[in-house]
């Protein structure tokens, strides 16, 4: 059985956003490095773009709300495949605050939000 970190210990927040000691361990969880982004500014710990939805199903969601619930099913299928990453987000999120960092300007629409979830072992909203 898979143990979950407190959720307080895991939190999101766009790339935009500057970053703060509070953010704890910051990981970008993107395919694609956020435009106009440097790496200094980012302050990330790691950046886990395997994680991240595949090249086909981002393009085919485009962020459009009205694919929210089947993205969410088929980014959550595609996330079995990457175990090991979980668990090295869950162990980290065990001691201490992580926050996943996203590029995407849709705060509710996204794939942090999405693997947020899994991380956390919450089922998927509407």
């Amino acid at each position: 059985m898979t143990d979950y970190p407190p959720a307080a210990n895991l939190q999101l927040k766009r790339a935009y956003a500057p970053a703060e000691p509070s953010d704890g361990t910051r990981i970008l969880v993107d395919r694609l490095w956020p435009r106009g982004i440097s790496k200094a500014k980012a302050e990330l710990a790691e950046w886990m773009k395997d994680i991240a939805p595949s090249t086909g199903l981002r393009q085919w969601f485009g962020h459009e709300p009205a694919r929210w619930p089947e993205f969410q099913r088929r980014y959550r299928a595609e996330l079995a495949d990457h175990q090991p990453a979980l668990d090295q987000i869950r162990t980290l999120a065990m001691k201490g605050r992580v926050t996943l960092v996203y590029g995407a300007r849709d705060e509710v629409h996204n794939d942090a939000v999405v693997l947020r979830q899994v991380l956390l072992g919450e089922a998927a909203d509407g």
